[in-house]
């Protein structure tokens, strides 16, 4: 089997589809660190003043760079688990936060030879990196939906939609141009719903089972 990482914006849909593969797959599945990060809604709520007083949008990547890190080390001890969001597309988060003046050029500079370490721990695992990254792309309107979908105050404020702007507008380049880490399967959210949907849940379930067996296939040529 392989190691999966789910990746894709905010609002996405990544827990469900993580909870959707882990079960079609048998696979355990990490989790997001989301509902015990007490600096999450700080992140998202406090003034620009506070922001910059306090650095919560660097103390939020540290954060999810060590609960990513930590489960990724427990991820690639197995041949077979989910990851709903991995430690590689940290790095894009924490640029996005850079080119929006939220995190100063040097704690981008810390963040990134952290993260570097981090990555060379890895190398010493079993399995140095997942197999695949399922990587669920929409559109703006579909993913403003969803935010607003699952409810979380702290996400809905409208004061939020430029930098959720500003994330949407360049992942498709990162996950295309940058990303290399493993094979990407593309699957678009705009009209699927695996959560209300059988047969779209069905669907991305054959779609990732497909592009496994491709894979596989393509190793043994």
């Amino acid at each position: 089997m392989a190691i999966l990482v789910i990746g894709g914006m905010i609002g996405a849909g990544k827990t469900s589809v993580a909870n959707l593969l882990g079960g079609a797959l048998d696979s355990e599945v990490f989790y997001e660190n989301v509902e015990d990060n007490e600096i999450l809604p700080l992140f998202y709520t406090a003034s620009e003043e506070e922001q910059s007083l306090k650095r919560y949008p660097f103390l939020l990547q540290l954060e999810f760079l060590n609960s990513r890190f930590k489960s990724i080390k427990e991820a690639l001890h197995n041949k077979n688990n989910v990851l709903d969001r991995s430690i590689y597309e940290d790095w894009y988060f924490a640029k996005v936060n850079a080119n929006l003046g939220r995190i100063s050029d040097t704690e981008f500079n810390i963040y990134e030879k952290l993260l570097n370490n981090m990555m060379e721990e890895l190398q010493e695992l079993p399995k140095k990196s997942p197999d695949l990254m399922v990587y669920l792309q929409g559109s703006f309107e579909t993913i403003l939906y969803r935010i607003g979908l699952r409810g979380r105050d702290f996400e809905q404020d409208q004061s939020l939609l430029d930098y959720y702007k500003a994330l949407w507008e360049g992942y498709d380049h990162w996950v295309t141009k940058h990303y290399n880490a493993s094979d990407v399967l593309i699957i678009n959210i705009d009209d699927i719903d695996v959560v209300n949907n059988p047969e779209d849940a069905y669907a991305v379930v054959t779609m990732v089972k497909d592009k496994l067996a491709e894979m596989e296939n393509r190793m043994n040529e």
